[in-house]
């Protein structure tokens, strides 16, 4: 088997494959439709007939959120040495588009912060990217034990496969 890694925006790799996947949000990472569309189509581009185009992704906490707020809180540790960690998500409903806010203040009292842009889309929407790139839903399950995808699922892993 030969693995190859390339750009899934936009680079082209030599050859087709049988599997192209990004795991682990990576898919949230391209901050627009548009991107991500092209992700699906360079996806498709690469597949040999019957190959697979597989995502792994996180489903937003939306549920969570009350009329008029637009911040989840999803982690707070206190350090033992003092300073403690604080993660939390702000979404713009409208766009799609959310933050992953990362407040750190060590012992010394001193703070770090870091925000990581990303674009949620639900699971519907990603079938229509992949329709729209010519690939059909194969399998969605809620994680990697291949488990059913529910109304409570906080994640899913999606196979797409371009038709033979």
């Amino acid at each position: 088997m030969t693995t190859t890694r390339f750009d899934a925006f936009d680079d082209v790799a030599p050859g087709d494959f049988a599997l192209v996947y990004l795991v682990f949000n990576t898919i949230s990472n391209v901050t627009t439709q548009d991107g991500q569309v092209e992700v699906f189509r360079n996806a498709a581009a690469h597949l040999r007939p019957g190959g697979l185009f597989l995502v792994e992704v996180g489903v937003p906490d939306l549920r969570r959120l009350p009329p008029g707020q637009d911040t989840v809180p999803y982690a707070v540790a206190p350090d033992p040495a003092g300073g403690g960690y604080v993660g939390f998500d702000r979404y713009d409903v409208v766009t799609q588009r959310f933050t992953s806010n990362h407040v750190t203040v060590g012992p010394d009292g001193v703070g770090r912060f870091r925000v990581v842009p990303f674009r949620y889309a639900w699971p519907a929407e990603m079938d229509l990217m992949a329709r729209l790139a010519g690939m059909r839903l194969r399998h969605r399950w809620a994680g990697w034990d291949e488990s059913p995808f529910t109304a409570e699922s906080d994640s899913h892993v999606s196979v797409w496969e371009k038709p033979q």
